[in-house]
């Protein structure tokens, strides 16, 4: 049975440009304020976190507040110039390494950064320093570990790879080669540390992976490999030499990986936790008028590729209107996490006492080896009768800013009546203005039989976009990456299974969409698409003009 879903229209060009165009308006008001994070938020006793910070402005934060509980060392900037939506930017990035004075559980306090502050942070220090490696003792040494020594096919595994120096390093590079039978995926920056083991102090190069099995068995990972050179002494630099080559290999490691149990929930979802919490509720709803719903999902051991999408079960009596989700991913304890925030704007097209069952995502313990649901108690609420409202319309687009919008355009209050008249006037002039320029970017088509822009039968031009969809993302954006990929841009993914010239893609098209709507096995169904797109799509010589019938009706629903 197909998962029900709240709304599944598009949403339109010109709600896509009042939303864009009101954003704008707020960033241009808005002060943005310093971002801080730890690099680490858990550490042994003898070990060091960075702490960045990230604002607008040019002034350094102080550090002053840091002496009570760390000794501050290594202080460092970089300025970056990026352009968005037309307009520059300057960002500066501080860094600064800290050391705790003491073990237990430390805050970091909110630090002055001109005329703005950060938000305080919090960092676990372990009272006993963590073993010492097996290779302790060597200028240079690698070592690499899994979250999890037994995972299970579509599993996300956090791997890491550690480079240990404690002479100085001039230049290196970090290889870690992929295994058979998995998906390798570097995640975040790198982090920088000092550990000490016996009289010799080391540098730390930590750098995170994810890694996805895609068959159960045995799993090999390669070791990580390291070249580089070290900072040379008085008689190298005498006689001409600048450091001597270093070189280190990590050890390969085995892992056991487990098949999806069949008692397994759908969608395949391992996890080694997950939350559901409600971040915001409306108190008082009337009907007529829109309010926010919002509900937050923690996932341990997973990306926001691998989340389900967050959906609110029907309500009688109310219209649903779901915003995109947003998605907070972050690497702790070895491991991806991720927070997955949607905010859902509420309608109730009637007066009385309205229901909202129970919100539940089931998911399957890794460490217990059993399947869990995560739920949300229901909500009730007494809506109060509009003043002269009557059932709200479904707007074309399933955001919760077309919610409001619409809401408050049938509201009776004339002030809110101007502003949503103002606000469709200014939708209409960008609108037509997006629409001209579209007009004037659409490309000319060759009446020869074949479009001016139609790449060759193996073109695999966008191929890293469509291999990363293919390896973290879900079948709708493998789905919308081959739409893109097509030229001219294909309509849906039944237009590109007609053009495509392999019949081993369109086979694996056909078990994505099987999947996609149930009934489908979504692990073989993802391993048929790297195996048949591992070269890229492979077009028909003549591809089909835009609004050509096709031969046959669409097998799936069309999204």
């Amino acid at each position: 049975m197909s998962p029900k879903v709240v709304s599944s229209a598009p949403p339109s060009a010109a709600m896509r440009v009042v939303v864009g165009a009101l954003l704008l308006l707020a960033s241009l008001v808005a002060v943005a304020q310093p971002r801080a994070w730890l690099d680490r938020d858990r550490i042994g006793a003898g070990e060091t976190v960075t702490l960045n910070i990230e604002t607008t402005g040019n002034t350094a934060p102080d550090y002053a507040p840091l002496q009570r509980e760390f000794a501050v060392t290594g202080n460092s900037s970089r300025r970056q110039f990026e352009m968005v939506n037309g307009r520059g930017s300057t960002r500066t990035l501080f860094a600064v390494a800290l050391q705790p004075r003491r073990d237990g559980l430390l805050t970091i306090p909110s630090l002055t950064v001109g005329s703005e502050r950060t938000q305080p942070l919090s960092l676990l220090v372990t009272t006993a320093p963590a073993a010492p490696p097996n290779r302790a003792g060597a200028d240079v040494f690698i070592e690499s570990e899994a979250d999890d020594q037994d995972p299970y096919v579509q599993q996300a595994v956090g791997w890491v790879v550690r480079l240990y120096s404690a002479v100085p390093l001039v230049s290196g590079q970090i290889d870690q080669p992929a295994p058979d039978g998995a998906a390798l995926q570097r995640v975040g920056d790198d982090a920088q540390y000092t550990r000490q083991f016996g009289d010799r102090r080391y540098t730390v190069v930590e750098r995170r992976f994810l890694l996805i099995p895609e068959r159960s068995g045995s799993l090999t990972i390669p070791g990580a490999k390291f070249e580089g050179r070290g900072a040379g002494g008085f008689f190298e630099d005498l006689f001409g030499d600048r450091g001597g080559a270093l070189r280190a290999r990590g050890a390969p490691r085995i892992l056991r990986v487990q098949a999806a149990p069949a008692n397994a929930p759908q969608p395949w979802l391992p996890l080694h936790g997950l939350q559901l919490r409600y971040a915001a509720t409306p108190q008082d709803l009337r009907a007529g008028s829109a309010a926010t719903l919002t509900i937050e999902a923690t996932a341990d051991g997973a990306t926001a590729a691998q989340m389900p999408e967050l959906q609110l079960p029907a309500i009688d009596g109310m219209q649903v209107f779901a915003e995109p989700a947003q998605a907070d991913e972050t690497f702790s304890n070895g491991r991806p996490r991720v927070k997955v925030t949607r905010k859902f704007s509420l309608v109730p097209s009637r007066g009385g006492s309205l229901r909202l069952p129970g919100v539940r995502m089931d998911w399957w313990d890794v460490r217990a080896g059993a399947a869990r649901e995560a739920n949300l108690p229901p909500l009730t609420w007494q809506v109060a009768a509009g003043a002269g409202a009557v059932a709200a319309r479904p707007p074309a687009s399933p955001d919760g800013a077309a919610a409001v919008a619409n809401a408050t355009a049938r509201s009776s209050d004339p002030n809110r009546r101007w502003i949503a008249v103002s606000l469709l006037f200014a939708a209409l002039w960008l609108s037509t203005l997006l629409w001209a320029l579209q007009h004037r970017a659409r490309p000319v088509v060759v009446a020869a039989g074949r479009a001016a822009t139609t790449p060759p039968a193996n073109d695999a031009r966008g191929a890293p976009t469509l291999q990363r969809a293919l390896d973290t993302g879900d079948f709708t954006e493998v789905a919308d990456s081959l739409c893109a990929l097509a030229r001219p841009t294909a309509r849906d993914i039944d237009e590109v299974i007609e053009r495509l010239a392999d019949p081993l893609q369109r086979d694996a098209l056909a078990m994505m969409q099987r999947a996609r709507w149930g009934g489908g096995d979504g692990p073989a169904a993802r391993s048929a698409l790297r195996s048949a797109f591992a070269h890229g799509p492979r077009w028909s010589d003549v591809a089909s003009p835009p609004g050509a019938a096709a031969s046959l009706p669409p097998l799936y629903p069309r999204r």
